[in-house]
């Protein structure tokens, strides 16, 4: 085979190639999302009012302190905020990020869908390129019990090592559960090392430093968010009508709470 058909079959085979992905300039926006391959730029980032967020001042608080040592770049923690379904925790997370670039801090968030966690070590080369702190936001984290290879993946990039998150990085993971990885009565029974197994299943979730709690709502507390909502778009409502709003979707919760006043800026001709 000569030179010359060698040449065009290599020119063929880089024609057929996807060309290489090229990530956007990490300096220049305020929100992210890693696709596995390359950094995008979010076109049109509108995080929801830092004082909106009513009913988890506590935890709000918390976050929005933890954040704002990252971006100064002090010591800060990875963040687990766990519990209920429509409590508030993924929407804290970029409001704190909003928040805290409205106080003129460089701060950037960009998230992870939770099927790259595979491509972390990849991404977080990309990111050693700049100083800018990020918080790496991976939502609605879970592993079953086919998923645990993942957990301890996930937890030896939070440990250290040559692999392990940038020191501009943290962690901000939302998950259902308390541990993450579900644990089963029957793992007291295993015949090895019950202790060990129990243990290893918790560990991850004891890498993060900071973990917040987010739970359902009673009545009274639902209603205060609805008045904390209402109150700052300047609308009346009633509480039995907010009540049966949540009645209807069997559950109280923050994000209720928010799809309520939605409904009742709606019914006053208002945006929000």
């Amino acid at each position: 085979m000569n030179d010359a058909l060698l040449t065009r079959i290599a020119e063929a085979l880089e024609r057929l190639a996807p060309p290489p992905a090229i990530s956007a300039d990490l300096t220049a926006h305020p929100a992210y999302v890693w696709d596995g391959a390359a950094i995008r730029a979010v076109e049109a980032f509108a995080p929801v009012d830092y004082d909106l967020l009513t009913g988890i001042d506590a935890q709000k608080g918390q976050l929005l302190d933890n954040s704002r040592r990252h971006a100064a770049g002090h010591a800060a923690h990875d963040a687990l905020l766990w519990g209920a379904r429509g409590t508030g925790k993924s929407a804290v997370v970029a409001s704190v990020v909003g928040q805290l670039q409205r106080d003129g801090q460089d701060i950037a968030l960009l998230q992870c869908a939770i099927d790259e966690l595979a491509s972390l070590p990849t991404l977080f080369s990309l990111l050693r390129s700049t100083n800018r702190p990020f918080i790496l936001f991976l939502d609605d984290l879970g592993f079953d019990e086919g998923g645990v290879g993942d957990a301890r993946t996930l937890r030896s990039l939070l440990q250290g090592g040559t692999a392990a998150r940038p020191a501009n990085v943290r962690l901000y993971v939302t998950s259902n559960r308390r541990h993450i990885v579900p644990r089963h009565l029957s793992e007291q029974d295993d015949p090895i090392n019950p202790r060990d197994v129990v243990d290893d299943r918790m560990a991850l979730s004891d890498r993060f430093g900071l973990s917040l709690g987010f739970h359902a709502l009673d009545q009274d507390a639902y209603v205060a968010i609805v008045a904390g909502y209402a109150g700052k778009l300047g609308v009346s409502f009633d509480p039995l009508d907010a009540i049966q709003w949540a009645t209807q979707r069997g559950s109280r919760s923050g994000r209720v709470a928010w799809q309520y006043v939605v409904e009742l800026a709606g019914r006053h001709g208002l945006t929000v």
